[in-house]
């Protein structure tokens, strides 16, 4: 999504901020009881900052909440977790999270946001309304935010622009990691089929340190339809940049943004980007998802890949959590990345659960033994130029885009552009190809082909209620990639 244009502020401008963030910012509304309401700006840079509200129900118990402000000098909110933001001009609705909804007397509920602002300072609301009832409450006393600094100039050169099309995020200055009311944001423990590798919790990423803005420009938004998993809808990553605190540059062409929507609506999601710093070096980035029913926010726990000769080495051993935002109507995706180093799960928590009786999407490759029978389809895939991440802590990562091709057999249709194959060697050479087929009947089918040669193991997804929901049966088999015009042939078979 894009941020407002950042102004160059003078040393009055400055003066002016610093007197807001130590003087007024965490405030409380007056005017009848029935609610309390505090708001504290948490982190500010020029052009940006962000925020915690925490309301305080003073009145009878609710089930469901909307509280409602207006801001005075042309702040726009361009993200918020633990709820639903609605903002026309100044006026801002907030609605509750499917989890934090009901308020019984005296209890409290938090969301917090990140914001654009545009004038010389960033004044705090004073009109809260909850549930159509002002809020003048006393106020809660918090902590003031730590003063802003002007941004220092990078001596990274500035990345060359792509030529698709990108949305350039805005340059924070990291935040300190906040202590009240942002610590009531909640821990998200997924479910053991799907950990993102943190089956204790993943923690809220605010918690921690800001290191890096990923806005992803999506090519075609798919959906495959509801699968053996749930509803499945593919993004395709054509494009995009990336800033943070010690890196910069562009977001490349084959890159995943594979979304899951389970029946009880919750959300898992997998994403993989190719980064190139502003120096050329390419970074892998895998990151796993998850999100409970209602909340537009993907919580999710990046994996990067950083070639360990490089200045980036540092991103292989970190602990990152960050939040994923899909914005439809810019067709972005935004990736926020915090490093949660020593952050610990902490209360409150959401437990969620896949839906009993269905499957589950696996992480790993599938595997399995057997010999070959009957062939399904062949796939004629067009390749691109291959991209190498080099040695890093898995080994050489090369990643081999795929722009294309034909399928012919039991299923017939097109390859559709995007994905690749994310090849892995080390001791042994392991594939790892995603990529979707369009048939020639108009059905979408997603496909992960992986292993190493000799005992490549493919998966499929397609609709359930559809003509080749038998694909879904982990029962098949690969040839290894042989050589086709402009990339490979691959066969698949049943399995016996």
């Amino acid at each position: 999504m894009r941020l407002a244009h950042r102004r160059h502020l003078i040393a009055g401008a400055i003066s002016a901020v610093l007197a807001v963030a130590v003087g007024g910012i965490a405030t409380s509304a007056h005017a009848a009881t029935g609610c309390r309401v505090t708001y504290t700006v948490s982190s500010q840079w020029p052009g940006g900052f962000g925020a915690n509200v925490a309301v305080t129900n003073l009145g009878d118990p609710i089930s469901s909440w909307r509280l409602t402000w207006s801001f005075a000098a042309g702040q726009q909110i361009t993200q918020l977790w633990n709820g639903s933001a609605s903002q026309t001009g100044t006026q801002v609705a907030v609605a509750n999270a499917a989890w934090n909804g009901s308020l019984a007397t005296g209890s409290s509920a938090s969301f917090g946001f990140n914001g654009t602002w545009n004038d010389a300072t960033n004044p705090a609301p004073t009109d809260f309304v909850l549930n159509g009832a002002p809020c003048t409450g006393s106020t809660i006393p918090s902590g003031s935010p730590s003063a802003p600094n002007p941004p220092t100039p990078s001596a990274t050169p500035t990345p060359t622009p792509s030529t698709t099309p990108s949305v350039t995020p805005s340059v924070p200055n990291p935040p300190t990691p906040s202590t009240t009311p942002g610590d009531l944001e909640p821990t998200i423990v997924p479910d053991p089929s799907w950990t993102c590798n943190m089956p204790t919790g993943i923690v809220p990423p605010t918690r921690g340190r800001l290191v890096l803005r990923v806005a992803a420009q999506l090519g075609a938004i798919r959906e495959v339809g509801a699968t053996q998993y749930g509803h499945r809808r593919l993004l395709d990553v054509t494009g995009g940049s990336f800033v943070g605190e010690r890196l910069s540059g562009t977001v490349l062409t084959g890159g995943l943004d594979l979304e899951l929507t389970l029946t009880n609506g919750a959300v898992e999601v997998e994403q993989i980007n190719v980064l190139r710093a502003a120096d050329g070096t390419l970074i892998y980035l895998r990151s796993c998802g998850v999100a409970p029913s209602g909340d537009a926010a993907v919580r999710i726990v990046p994996d990067f890949e950083a070639p360990s000769s490089s200045p980036y080495a540092w991103l292989n051993t970190g602990t990152f959590v960050g939040a994923r935002v899909l914005d439809t109507a810019t067709n972005t995706v935004e990736l926020t990345v915090y490093d949660v180093s020593g952050v610990s799960p902490t209360e409150p928590r959401i437990q969620l659960t896949d839906p009993a009786g269905l499957p589950h999407q696996s992480w790993n490759c599938a595997t399995g033994g057997g010999t070959r029978g009957a062939s399904v389809f062949t796939a004629s895939v067009t390749l691109g130029s291959s991209l190498a991440v080099g040695a890093s802590k898995r080994g050489t990562r090369t990643i081999i885009p795929i722009t294309g091709g034909t399928i012919s057999g039991r299923v017939a249709g097109s390859i559709l552009a995007g994905g690749a194959d994310y090849q892995l060697s080390g001791s042994t050479t392991t594939l790892d190809a995603r990529y979707t087929l369009s048939t020639s009947d108009g059905e979408l089918i997603l496909v992960r082909n992986c292993g190493a040669f000799g005992r490549l193991v493919p998966t499929f997804e397609a609709r359930a209620a559809g003509p080749y929901a038998f694909l879904n049966a982990n029962t098949w088999l690969s040839s290894d990639p042989g050589f086709a015009p402009g990339g490979v042939s691959i066969t698949f078979y049943e399995r016996r």
